[in-house]
């Protein structure tokens, strides 16, 4: 089932406050989702651009045209669907006034858990030709692109960070302004004598993978695995610039419903408990079992998880045994061998 800010962002189309694009015409679809149905009249075609792989795999599934990373300029149409993060949500819109014509729509819809609201006051800023209209719980605001868009786009455009003077991240990425507490935790505790092969399972930019390199400098290889196509991407740039002597293979994967071809003597990870917008400790579960998989006989899992998570329970049932390395007021390090 499609989320509400979804039916909202083609609500303004349905109801034919916007004409929609018709034949011949191209959309931009940011931050695009499967589940929609398009309007009446709305014949356009559509680049849905979307960096998180099981989102992205929903799309393909639906067969639409559908990329991690935008490409093509000159769109007639705009469309942006909402995230949790402020900076990844200007960073499209910033992306929209670049890849699209002078004079296009951009339309932008998103709930209350989005920022919606504090989006469209910061964009009413600039002055530009448009309107808004809620429903389904959230907002559509729209406007049209200036002719000189130089100033906004610069305003607007993520900024890429670097953590402690090491590692490029940017906005929308978990963690992109500071090395996670739980990732460093677990960062302590990493073996000082491992020489086997490795993967990192929800890799991010490459904290935990550059870490074990540092500390198990003779292990012979680490795979990282991430669902964040941006993410990898600079954990591509981190790993050769912390670890250069370590080889490293990237796989932009769901390991939810894709299983590594290779098996593992160690995986390590921090495993993400959030889908979109709701906390789902399922998703952990899963990755877990998915790291059990993936392991050698005799190989070792190394995780690390809020204290509240009660992730003993699948590595009790999953692995022949389990254990606890160490805890503190907010995380605890868990191990399970297979």
């Amino acid at each position: 089932m499609s989320r509400d800010a979804l039916k909202t962002l083609f609500h303004p189309f349905e109801t034919g406050v916007i004409d929609p694009p018709g034949e011949g015409e191209r959309v931009l679809f940011l931050g695009a989702e499967a589940g929609y149905r398009l309007p009446e009249g709305f014949g356009a075609s559509i680049a849905s651009v979307q960096p998180l792989r099981p989102l992205y795999r929903a799309l393909e599934a639906e067969r639409a045209d559908v990329a991690p990373v935008v490409t093509g300029e000159d769109y007639d149409v705009a469309l942006i669907l909402c995230g949790k993060h402020k900076g990844e949500n200007e960073d499209r819109i910033a992306e929209a006034l670049k890849r699209t014509r002078d004079g296009a729509l951009i339309v932008v819809a998103g709930g209350k858990e989005d920022g919606i609201q504090s989006l469209k006051k910061r964009i009413a800023k600039f002055e530009w030709d448009g309107d808004h209209l809620p429903k389904y719980h959230g907002v559509a605001f729209w406007f049209t692109r200036p002719e000189d868009v130089t100033d906004a786009v610069q305003k607007l455009a993520k900024v890429p960070v670097r953590v402690d003077g090491l590692f490029a991240a940017s906005p929308g990425m978990f963690s992109h302004d500071r090395i996670d507490a739980g990732s460093e935790l677990l960062a302590s505790r990493l073996p000082r004598d491992f020489n086997g092969h490795a993967a990192d399972f929800g890799a991010g930019w490459g904290y935990l993978a550059v870490k074990l390199a540092e500390a198990s400098p003779g292990t012979k290889g680490i795979d990282l695995f991430e669902a964040d196509h941006d993410a990898l991407e600079a954990a591509r740039v981190n790993m050769p610039a912390n670890a250069p002597r370590m080889p490293a293979r990237f796989y932009w994967f769901d390991l939810t419903s894709e299983e590594p071809r290779d098996k593992y003597d160690l995986i390590v990870m921090n495993p993400p408990f959030h889908e979109g917008h709701a906390a789902e400790p399922a998703l952990g579960v899963a990755i877990i079992k998915a790291a059990h998989k993936a392991l050698k006989q005799g190989g070792k899992v190394m995780l690390v998880a809020n204290r509240g998570l009660q992730y003993e329970q699948v590595l009790a049932e999953t692995f022949k045994e389990y254990g606890e390395t160490c805890r503190n007021a907010r995380f605890k390090v868990l191990w399970g061998k297979r």
